[in-house]
């Protein structure tokens, strides 16, 4: 089929599933860092208002290379592939793997920060293109679906990725006892396989419709690279002074959204063996099980973001994409901001939920109102200057405010994620003082 992006047909649910398993995937890279990044960096011996610099990869990674293959995305068709996003996500999925794979083995601070750079960088490689992908399949009526079947998968992914992350997988498999590798090792692994397997599974099954300005690119065949790049600086450069008022006013959204985001990853996992287990130090017996019980919680905030992603659409013809996103956003907040006030385990399972309900509308309604104010052609290159606004927060977090914070806190892990929740209830104010007008919902 030749379908243009101007009259796209509507995708099966089999289609949709089909292109949105490459999440799922991505997931499993994102969440065992997630759940074993700043435990390894505490092993190697860093310090609390340490961490937060050491993480600095994953926004550094994303605010360079995200605009660069958002732009690329756009501009390349591969005929006999027939392929424009794919490609992208093969030699992420590759790279990622690799770091993946390596990760456990690492011996020092830096080798583990260095190791982090590669693995941020091939998963944004990986998965900057996949919101374009949506929006290049998918018709405008149907994007809000396409999204939050992302949402679902992501939602999928953080429940295998954390449980992974929380057991003994020589425990549960003794055969794998005998290649005498450490738990934390088999969890890479296998966490690993499946971003592997699952990228590669949509880039085999799912088809791309050639780009409406595909005469253009064939034009533009076998350019000099220094032309090619000045032209990329120029568009986006474009792209950045002339961005749509809702994307100025998202952006804003973003900042606190993300530093709210930032300040629990880089601390729950941590916070919970001091906070609940009682641990001393790493070294300390309760240490790893805190460390795991931790990755397990996360597990219920997987299961809560595939549920919520599949009452958005609902939320959003009742309520309004406005009013939906900065109810999630409640919500999550509230849940973060009450950390610090549990010291039973299984009370943890709550904000975990409540943090799953934000990140089901964090990673698609944002894009759901974006996209209808974008230019079809640069789907890309505008995703990649969006993302700019996530990464941005987080580096603010990781240079300096991140560590100054703890010092102001006492070095607290706890009160660093309910900070994050904080950040997160301004940013569910601000949804609502700044995108009512833009809502283009049924109930608008």
């Amino acid at each position: 089929m030749t379908e243009t992006s101007s009259h796209k047909p509507d995708l099966t649910v089999f289609q949709i599933i089909n292109m949105s398993i490459g999440f799922f995937g991505i997931q499993h890279g994102f969440e065992i860092q997630f759940a074993r990044m700043s435990s390894i960096y505490e092993k190697l011996g860093a310090k609390s208002d340490e961490i937060p610099f050491l993480w600095l990869a994953a926004p550094m990674t994303g605010l360079i290379l995200q605009p660069i293959i958002g732009y690329l995305s756009d501009k390349t068709w591969i005929p006999s592939l027939k392929a424009r996003r794919r490609p992208f996500f093969f030699i992420g999925a590759i790279l990622g793997t690799i770091a993946l794979c390596l990760m456990p083995d690492a011996s020092s601070l830096w080798m583990a920060a260095g190791l982090l750079w590669v693995l941020d960088a091939s998963l944004n490689i990986t998965m900057e293109p996949f919101r374009a992908f949506v929006a290049d399949k998918q018709n405008s009526r149907q994007r809000p679906l396409g999204f939050a079947f992302q949402s679902l998968m992501i939602g999928f992914g953080t429940i295998l990725g954390n449980y992974i992350a929380s057991i003994n997988l020589a425990d549960t498999f003794p055969s794998l006892a005998t290649y005498g590798k450490t738990p934390m090792h088999l969890s890479f692994y296998a966490c690993a396989a499946i971003f592997l397997l699952s990228v590669m599974y949509t880039v085999f099954s799912t088809p791309e419709y050639p780009p409406e300005n595909l005469e253009e690119l064939k034009a533009r065949r076998g350019e000099k690279f220094t032309v090619a790049l000045g032209k990329w600086w120029h568009e986006t450069v474009t792209c950045y002074t002339q961005m749509p008022e809702v994307m100025k006013r998202l952006a804003i959204i973003q900042f606190f959204t993300w530093m709210g985001l930032f300040c629990m990853w880089i601390y729950y996992s941590v916070c919970v063996p001091y906070q609940v287990f009682g641990a001393t130090g790493p070294a300390h017996e309760m240490y790893d099980k805190g460390v795991r019980f931790a990755a397990l919680t996360t597990t219920v905030r997987g299961v809560a973001t595939p549920i919520f992603a599949l009452c958005i659409p609902l939320l959003v013809m009742r309520l309004g994409r406005t009013y939906t996103h900065a109810s999630a956003l409640f919500i999550a907040g509230l849940g973060l901001f009450s950390i610090p006030f549990i010291h039973e385990p299984n009370w943890l399972f709550l904000p975990m939920v409540a943090a799953g309900i934000g990140w089901a509308s964090i990673v698609s309604m944002p894009y759901v109102i974006l996209v209808e104010h974008l230019p079809k052609h640069q789907y890309g290159i505008f995703m990649g200057i969006f993302n700019m606004f996530i990464v941005i927060p987080e580096i603010c977090v990781a240079l300096g405010l991140g560590g100054i914070i703890m010092k102001l806190l006492g070095n607290n892990r706890a009160y660093g994620v309910a900070f994050g929740g904080c950040l997160l209830l301004v940013a569910a104010v601000l949804t609502v003082a700044l995108l009512r007008r833009f809502d283009e919902s049924p109930r608008a």
